[in-house]
């Protein structure tokens, strides 16, 4: 049985994890047989955003007890993970992952990773286990991987944010919403989702295929 990570960035596509997008993974993960425990940050996110009118909120949550939403309270924090205990990583998108893993939706080209994310990924990467980004998530593959590695990625096909990610570090592939961009060497997939897709049907053709895909590389 494959022992899969899933990294969340908090609940709500606007501030934190794509719901749909984690919840396709969790299911996708659930079929294939895999054992999978959710990690995220025990920190504050970056603001709270009114997902009825795309407004901030004036509170202040917490990456992980709002990821706690969508594992149904089972979750760990970041700092916990430990590769040695894991066969592979995925990690979702929605614009938490741009804001509170990392500041890409904010800095772009000059964004750097949050500490507790790089150490976790970082271990998959030296490792050499497979490890799935999906939607923005891949903007972190460089800082991860490092901009020598030349990581093979995809956001899909929109040109600026495909620019910044080049500059970054990675190389960039346009790709579908229902497809996959496959890294062999590094053991990285990377789909669209949501930077895509226009409805849940569209996003879920591309994250079963980086579910199967990460899966078939342990």
């Amino acid at each position: 049985m494959a022992k899969v990570a899933v990294i969340l960035a908090g609940c709500g596509v606007y501030d934190g994890a794509e719901i749909n997008e984690a919840v396709l993974t969790l299911l996708h993960l659930a079929k294939a047989g895999a054992q999978v425990q959710c990690f995220a940050p025990d920190q504050n996110q970056y603001h709270t955003i009114n997902h009825m009118t795309g407004e901030a909120m004036p509170e202040t949550r917490n990456v992980m007890v709002e990821a706690s939403r969508i594992t149904r309270g089972d979750i760990q924090p970041l700092t916990a993970l430990n590769a040695d205990d894991f066969d592979a990583l995925i990690v979702p998108g929605g614009f938490g992952a741009a804001k509170n893993l990392c500041d890409f939706a904010l800095k772009g080209t000059e964004a750097t990773i949050n500490n507790a994310m790089f150490d976790a990924c970082a271990q998959f990467a030296k490792a050499a286990k497979p490890a799935g980004y999906m939607c923005i998530a891949p903007a972190m593959i460089p800082m991860v991987y490092g901009s020598d590695a030349k990581v093979l990625v995809t956001i899909g096909n929109d040109a600026d944010t495909a620019a910044a990610i080049t500059q970054l570090g990675s190389v960039h592939v346009d790709c579908a919403v229902d497809d996959i961009v496959i890294d062999e060497a590094h053991k990285v997939v990377t789909t669209p989702a949501y930077m895509l897709a226009s409805n849940l049907v569209e996003a879920d053709a591309g994250i079963s295929k980086l579910v199967a895909a990460t899966l078939a590389l342990i």
